[in-house]
């Protein structure tokens, strides 16, 4: 089932996610529903925030589905490492419409548990170290604007605040 997602100042985007006590059939159908609506928005990762659950589990595949192999679903993701330095574009399906340069990780290794409850390790680089990165700020109750600075978030953040405002948000 493709859910809602919840756009920037729903307070649930703006608050740390709660681990995942057990993984039960509500859990596994979050998760496929997560995988559903990350396909349909399109998008190549969704965190359970952003379909207004304050759980820690995200999904991300940035292969757009194309490579079966490409979906990695993460229930209580840890950091082991993360290092280097990139600057790209980034945007977020809970801040439609906007986009911004952001400084993130070049390398990522993160562990945590399959849909199984077995663990599992990743290691990213370039997009996916990105990916798991913008993520796993949605479970710490971050968005990318947060990683801005000066006038360019004052900007967006006013744009978006404007829309709010006139309903078109």
């Amino acid at each position: 089932m493709v859910r809602p997602i919840v756009k920037y100042g729903a307070e649930v985007l703006h608050q740390p996610a709660q681990p995942v006590e057990e993984i039960t059939g509500e859990v596994v159908q979050l998760a496929r529903d997560m995988v559903e609506t990350m396909y349909r928005a399109p998008g190549i990762g969704l965190a359970a925030p952003q379909v207004g659950v304050p759980l820690r589990i995200f999904v991300v595949d940035i292969t757009l589905g194309h490579d079966p192999k490409g979906l990695i679903t993460l229930v209580n993701p840890e950091w082991v490492e993360r290092e280097g330095l990139q600057v790209e574009e980034e945007g977020c399906l809970s801040v439609p419409g906007f986009s911004a340069s952001v400084a993130r990780p070049q390398r990522v290794v993160v562990k945590g548990l399959d849909l199984e409850g077995r663990e599992q390790t990743y290691e990213g680089q370039g997009l996916l170290a990105r990916a798991f990165q913008h993520e796993m700020d949605h479970l710490d109750g971050k968005v990318y604007l947060d990683r801005l600075r000066g006038i360019r978030r004052s900007l967006l953040v006013r744009r978006i605040h404007k829309r709010i405002k006139a309903g078109t948000w």
